[in-house]
């Protein structure tokens, strides 16, 4: 008879699990039958055991089915794409409204903040009245109507995920590849993509600190995708520094308007969001390659195409229906907010991005535990770049902060976090790699 203890025996001794008792496990969150302490350790013996790949298929392919699995019949393919995490990291805010303009599909279900990583539903809701917990049939009616929706997962959309994504955040679980492969791939599977391009992240900023850490995730996110019939490629990016200039939810919402409304497709930001399109354009047969797809979503984005889908979703999702016009008027905006500056002259050499992340969960803009309450305002804006030459008293960041001890505390975690010395340093490529 199988039962959580049965199995977590099993994990405990390093043996491996049977579809059977996968499947009995992930059916096990779903239902409520499996304990948060039961889920707990199962989170840590994998993480500190691992899975072969029939497990790690077989676990993904049980949390997607713990619930429904959607199923589309639209006049177009359905290709989404996912981020491993970092900061700064919001693309998918532009790419979702893009590839739509393009004549994609984008059912994007999108996830919070998890350890030092901001969420794409956490930045989308900084934006007021918005919500992105709708009915199966709202999600629905917005991609056919729209072309894309970025939602939270419903309650049938994998719940035996929705569970464990909330236990790993608490329980220094999340860097494991079986359980990151397994989360991603159930809701992405579960949303019935025809194909899927990944974000694969690698540096101080993302959870996968080196090139063959982020190079085995990708390895066993494609394989593992691939093999459930799904058409998936991944790049692996680099997250040595922020993506975007900014961190923090209402401070990223505005990073993307500028690519969106004011042209900013030169920014670090939107060559990767308009590398990812193109991939995503490619992959679905409807551009000859990727370079060829990358244009074509920056004339999406620089003629308003993709602005004006996006102003349409967020209508879609409770926020103001005049967003596009007001938009630096209806985000939030912190009490105080000070430049952090450089205290000796130099180049930037180094940054520590998980600590940057930190600092921003600090001040508010994350989760601690569960239940804390984010503050959309706070967080980090005109972030120095890796590279730049600066000069005792140049502007390293601009903090954004609730309170005076909160900006003291902020203010010392970025001047510990940038590492400033003397002469040239090699600059990261933007995309390292791309593996399918």
């Amino acid at each position: 008879m199988i039962d959580a203890r049965s199995v977590l025996a099993r994990l405990r001794d390093k043996a491996p699990l049977s579809n059977s008792e996968l499947t009995w496990f992930a059916n096990g969150l779903a239902s409520g039958d499996v304990s948060d302490a039961q889920a707990g350790a199962f989170a840590m013996a994998v993480l500190l055991n691992g899975f072969d790949t029939r497990q790690r298929v077989g676990l993904t392919q049980a949390m997607r089915d713990s619930g429904e699995v959607l199923h589309w019949d639209l006049p177009g393919p359905v290709w989404d794409k996912h981020s491993t995490g970092g900061v700064g990291d919001s693309p998918s805010l532009i790419l979702a409204p893009a590839l739509a303009a393009c004549g994609l599909y984008n059912p994007m279900i999108s996830g919070r903040g998890l350890g030092h990583t901001g969420g794409t539903l956490d930045k989308l809701e900084a934006i007021a009245g918005l919500k992105t917990d709708v009915s199966e049939a709202h999600f629905r009616d917005m991609v056919r109507e729209i072309g894309c929706a970025i939602v939270s997962a419903t309650a049938e959309i994998a719940p035996a995920d929705k569970r464990l994504y909330a236990v790993r955040d608490v329980t220094a679980t999340v860097e494991s590849i079986d359980l990151i492969t397994a989360s991603i791939l159930s809701k992405k599977l579960a949303a019935g993509l025809d194909g899927l391009v990944l974000d694969v992240k690698t540096g101080s900023g993302a959870f996968m600190k080196t090139l063959t850490q982020s190079r085995a995730l990708a390895q066993a996110l494609v394989s593992t995708a691939n093999g459930a019939g799904c058409i998936t490629s991944a790049l692996i990016t680099d997250m040595s520094q922020p993506l975007a200039s900014a961190l923090g939810n209402a401070l990223e919402i505005a990073a993307v308007m500028e690519v969106m409304c004011e042209g900013a497709t030169g920014s670090r930001l939107a060559q990767l969001t308009l590398a990812l399109g193109g991939e995503c354009l490619a992959q679905a047969g409807l551009e000859a390659d990727a370079e060829a797809g990358a244009a074509r979503l920056k004339r999406a984005i620089e003629s308003g195409a993709a602005a004006e889908r996006f102003g349409a979703m967020v209508a879609a999702l409770g926020g103001p229906s005049d967003f596009l016009e007001n938009w630096r008027a209806e985000l939030p905006e912190a009490p105080i907010v000070r430049d952090v500056k450089a205290r000796r002259g130099g180049t930037v050499r180094r940054m520590d991005g998980e600590a940057l992340g930190l600092c921003v969960v600090h001040l508010g803009g994350g989760r601690a535990v569960q239940t804390d309450v984010i503050d959309p305002a706070v967080g980090l804006s005109h972030m120095v770049e890796l590279g730049a030459v600066v000069a005792p008293g140049d502007t390293l960041a601009r903090l954004h902060a609730g309170d005076g001890a909160a900006a003291d505390a902020a203010q010392a975690a970025v001047l510990a976090a940038i590492e400033i010395g003397a002469g040239p340093v090699d600059l990261p490529p933007l995309i390292y790699e791309r593996i399918s």
